[in-house]
């Protein structure tokens, strides 16, 4: 009996060695992103620990992670089992962010010099409220009905949507908040912070600043067939180069994310696997090398790199709400990491809407706006400049095709509807069941005759 319970006793701790050895690596996906979240929501969207971990966080693996808040110094300590642990502090101005084992909580950091300036005008180009508006056309108590139905419907499984915001022909037709949220809640936009590096190129083209169909230029590529990338390509990623995009293990991914002290370095480390312009692959590196290209290569100074993307773009039209959170390097995480409040994501969605025009002022020139919502090559007619479409309806079938969209994880999403003048704004959490936007979409169209 003893050899059978010491055999037993043996197999057991090589079963559990071999379980922990195999799944270590995660532990940093999960103790990462655990800590990440909760630190950028806690000191950005003002939520509470509580709230975080029974919405955002509560989802296998991450709601496995215990955290544990420093409220004086603004960090947040992740750790899973006692067999790893992550830390994240938040910096103003700059947001939350994953310290390495090297970092020093005394270096200094450069923040974004804001300008707020108030306009006394309605909404959208100022802090006054819209002008009372009633378009005939509208079936707006179906329209509320749907929004109504919407939020309560994923409120009911604590998570779904945040908010959900209409707008048309720039007026606000319907506009309704789940429990904990209201109209200044800052909401983290995940991938749809890639068009607004986007945007950003748009912007530095429009002032003849960058030429994009220019090779990108990077040292290390120039001894092969890397040289010949543009930063088009980039844009539209069709760059060909490798890159893996799974979140749900180690790969190129969660290791930027959440191990790499400068998130833009990763894509250009990689071989190139396809040919340019024919090789359409979705990767959150290539918008984090674009991000640090434009500190790298445009700017004198850090100081003018961060600022630049304030003062052209986020605080000129009016996102006031908004920060874009930086890496360890000082580099916007292009890929995944801003935050706004609905109203200013619709904003962003509405300066598309008007061709690159913001109250009589041309943010961007009219033919950016019409590169980056047109397809590129073997994306299926689903992807422009950082920018998803639905070109060919493949993802929405029962929506008009000149529809196109910003879109995150997790279903955060600005979609603008040209030819019915919409752009409907929905931000949430899609942990388990995921937002039918096809039908809700079709709906909120029905609506207008």
């Amino acid at each position: 009996m003893k050899n059978f319970l010491k055999y037993l006793g043996a197999s057991v701790f090589l079963i559990l060695t071999y379980v922990v050895s195999t799944n270590y690596p995660k532990l940093n996906i999960i103790t990462g992103y655990s800590a990440k979240s909760t630190a950028s929501g806690l000191f950005i969207g003002n939520r509470t620990q509580k709230s975080l971990e029974t919405r955002d966080n509560n989802f296998s693996p991450i709601s496995l992670a215990t955290n544990e808040v420093d409220k004086v110094n603004k960090k947040v300590s992740s750790c899973l089992f006692g067999l790893r642990e992550h830390t994240a502090i938040f910096r103003e101005g700059l947001g939350a962010v994953v310290i390495t084992d090297d970092f020093d909580e005394n270096e200094k950091f450069e923040s974004p010099n804001r300008k707020f300036k108030k306009k006394n005008l309605p909404y959208p180009y100022g802090e006054l409220p819209q002008k009372d508006t009633i378009f005939s056309n509208i079936d707006y108590s179906k329209l509320n009905s749907i929004i109504i139905s919407q939020i309560n419907n994923d409120t009911a499984r604590l998570e779904g949507t945040s908010s959900l915001l209409v707008i048309y022909k720039g007026k606000i037709i319907g506009e309704e908040y789940a429990e904990g949220f209201d109209k200044s809640s800052k909401l983290l936009g995940w991938s749809m912070t890639k068009s607004i590096v986007s945007t950003m190129y748009g912007i530095m083209q429009n002032k003849g600043i960058i030429d994009i169909s220019k090779p990108v230029n990077i040292e290390e590529w120039q001894n092969d067939d890397r040289k010949n990338i543009t930063y088009n390509n980039l844009l539209q990623m069709n760059s060909g180069l490798e890159w893996e995009e799974d979140y749900g293990k180690i790969c190129d991914v969660t290791e930027m994310l959440y191990l790499d002290r400068d998130m833009s370095i990763k894509q250009s480390k990689k071989r190139l696997v396809g040919n340019p312009n024919e090789t359409w692959y979705y990767a959150s590196g290539t918008s984090n090398l674009l991000a640090g290209m434009l500190m790298k290569k445009k700017f004198k100074t850090q100081q003018e790199y961060l600022d630049f993307w304030y003062t052209e773009l986020i605080d000129k039209i009016g996102m006031h709400s908004m920060l874009v959170e930086t890496d360890l390097a000082g580099n916007f995480v292009g890929s995944s990491y801003s935050w706004a409040n609905t109203r200013d994501w619709a904003k962003l969605g509405l300066l598309y809407m008007n061709k690159g025009n913001w109250n009589g002022e041309q943010i961007l020139d009219s033919t950016w706006v019409d590169y980056a919502t047109t397809a590129t090559n073997t994306s299926e007619g689903q992807y422009g400049a950082q920018i998803w479409l639905n070109a060919e309806g493949l993802s929405y079938p029962d929506v008009p095709k000149d529809l196109f969209y910003f879109g995150g994880y997790q279903g955060q999403k600005v979609f603008m509807i040209p030819s019915k003048n919409l752009v409907v704004v929905r931000m949430g959490i899609d942990n388990t069941v995921k937002t039918d936007f096809n039908k809700l979409l079709k709906d909120i169209v029905a609506t207008v005759e």
